[in-house]
């Protein structure tokens, strides 16, 4: 009985190890089924829209009010997706505690990010109003969804540096935060249509969180 009971701490560290494949494919899948899920609702919800353009219109028009199957594309395309990021942020913040403050700042301001993405299907677009609260709180989650992510993915991009399982996450973090600062910043400035920037930016984002999950060997996930 005591060697059966030694025998079974000694394989406890294998199987809590053994464990942690699973547990960063499991990452994985999540953040990798958040972005189908967000592009797929855009472009789902997008077809099934009569007159609705990709070029001419924002994403968040599919859930304003009055909109049909407008609570459907506030779920699947916004509230859903952001949760799941939300928490994909979270396990990147433990898996890379070891690379000191800066990474873990920058996952914060990543977590922040993907909440304040969810909180754009909560307050939802009016569109005939556009300065009505809902409007307004609507803009305000999409201002903190790119300000939290930008500067949060130089914080994580120089902290990678350190770690060489995580360097090409670090370039894929900051191409996609200069992607996104400059599709927006292009389309405020208006030297490129808004729908497609606001669409090139997301789709940046959603690639930054995908490449977050990717397992990496060695890494504390």
């Amino acid at each position: 009985m005591k060697r059966s009971s030694n025998s079974g701490r000694a394989q406890g560290p294998s199987a809590a190890a053994a464990s942690e494949p699973a547990r960063a494919g499991g990452v994985f899948a999540l953040a990798l089924a958040a972005a189908l899920c967000c592009v797929g609702a855009l472009l789902g919800f997008g077809a099934a829209l009569d007159g609705y353009s990709h070029w001419r219109h924002p994403p968040g028009l599919l859930g304003a009010r009055g909109i049909e199957h407008a609570l459907a594309f506030n779920l699947s395309g916004y509230i859903v997706p952001g949760l799941a990021l939300a928490w994909v942020a979270w396990r990147l913040r433990d898996a890379l505690q070891a690379q000191g403050a800066l990474a873990r700042i920058g996952a914060w301001l990543w977590l922040w990010s993907a909440l304040a993405w969810a909180a754009q299907g909560v307050a939802v677009l009016d569109p005939q109003d556009l300065d009505a609260q809902a409007s307004r709180l609507h803009a305000l989650a999409w201002l903190l969804w790119w300000l939290a992510f930008a500067p949060g993915a130089v914080l994580l991009g120089w902290a990678a540096l350190r770690a060489p399982q995580w360097r090409s996450f670090g370039a894929i973090a900051w191409i996609a935060a200069a992607l996104l600062a400059l599709a927006i910043v292009a389309a405020d400035l208006r030297l490129a249509p808004s729908a497609p920037a606001q669409r090139l930016a997301l789709l940046a984002w959603l690639a930054a969180y995908v490449a977050a999950a990717w397992p990496r060997v060695g890494s504390d996930r």
